[in-house]
């Protein structure tokens, strides 16, 4: 990686040797504190180094973006150890959604964490938990995500009256918007039970139980037909074996003549989903190609009139929320030590930064 990157950086090893790639003041050090750790990343490369770090066995200090912004530099992303190859597949045959029971297992994995902890970094209007939308002049998290909730609203023609489904709804502040901007009757799907619980509760203090409605199930028993249809992040949980099943349900749900909003991140390209992701951060999680994705709507009989790339956007918005992870973390630390310790930490901080920097490179798919 050294040689590939202008970004100076400093290594110590278990006995004390050091390795400094280039002159300058180091932008980020790694330190090995076992040896257990240096055979790690011999066996598992990347994927090894971070669960090392994870673990204890490495320390990372000084700017974490930069260290992966180099190592996307270098191309890491694309080498993949025979080892992490078959614990990937294993992970793929123990974890894929393929199961709605495996998959509401997944996502409350991820998203059953508590409002109260993803309250603390999120935006604090609609707590959108996907990519915002930073067109110009844009300065604040807030502000982007309003703008991705119009944007999104505005692709459809969403107009008074109509009825919408909001596929994987989280804490329903799409649901609220397209209510209070537009006028649209929205039901949102979600198969989280910790998210489905706070946004009932929510339309009960708001009065808005006959406006919205919240179903609690998979993605793939979306109840009713609807004039208009929005899915932001939901194509990531269908699985390698999943997609064109979910992408029917999508189709399914949409009345003669709707139009529909899919948004996902995608590959160009088939790849294999990031090995460390799936296990420590999204289980179940697949990132399909933008051509298997498109190709499934079509089977579906679904026409696609407009393809949009918001790759950039996600790298703000990834850096928006990384940032306020790192400075709210003695507050989530606060509301559960035992959960929220310093592995969790650890794993997540690597999981913002290193997608800031994964939608801001060059080098990756």
């Amino acid at each position: 990686m050294g040689s590939r990157t202008e970004i100076p950086f400093r290594v110590t090893f278990s006995n004390g040797a050091l390795y400094q790639n280039r002159e300058g003041v180091p932008r980020f050090a790694i330190t090995f504190k076992s040896r257990r750790a240096e055979l790690a990343v011999l066996r598992f490369g990347h994927v090894g180094l971070l669960e090392a770090y994870f673990d204890g066995d490495a320390d990372v200090e000084g700017d974490i973006a930069q260290g992966f912004r180099a190592a996307f530099d270098s191309g890491f992303d694309g080498r993949v150890t025979p080892l992490v190859a078959v614990r990937n597949r294993w992970h793929e045959f123990r974890f894929s959604n393929r199961s709605i029971a495996q998959a509401k297992i997944n996502s409350r994995f991820h998203y059953g964490l508590g409002e109260a902890f993803y309250r603390l970094w999120l935006d604090r209007i609609g707590m959108m938990y996907t990519c915002a939308y930073w067109k110009e002049g844009t300065t604040t998290l807030e502000q982007a995500q309003v703008n991705k909730m119009d944007h999104v609203c505005r692709k459809v023609g969403l107009k008074a009256g109509e009825t919408f489904v909001d596929i994987g709804c989280g804490w329903g502040g799409l649901l609220f918007h397209a209510w209070e901007h537009y006028g649209a009757l929205g039901t949102g799907v979600n198969n989280t039970t910790e998210q489905v619980d706070e946004l009932r509760v929510k339309l009960a203090e708001r009065g808005l139980a006959d406006k919205i409605s919240v179903v609690e199930c998979d993605f793939r028993e979306i109840p009713g037909q609807y004039d208009k249809l929005l899915s932001v992040g939901t194509l990531e949980h269908a699985g390698r074996d999943g997609l064109k099943r979910v992408v029917q349900a999508h189709a399914d749900a949409m009345k003669p003549g709707a139009l529909g909003m899919i948004h996902f991140i995608g590959h160009v390209g088939v790849y294999d989903t990031e090995f460390y992701i799936r296990r420590h951060i999204f289980p179940g999680g697949w990132i399909p190609s933008l051509a298997l994705a498109i190709e499934a709507m079509e089977q579906s009989g679904l026409e696609v009139i407009d393809v949009e790339n918001l790759r950039r956007h996600y790298a703000l918005t990834l850096d928006a929320w990384a940032e306020r992870f790192d400075g709210h973390w003695d507050e989530i630390h606060a509301l559960d030590p035992a959960r929220f310790d310093e592995r969790f930490r650890r794993k997540w901080r690597t999981y913002l930064w290193s997608c800031a920097e994964m939608f801001r490179s060059t080098e990756t798919p």
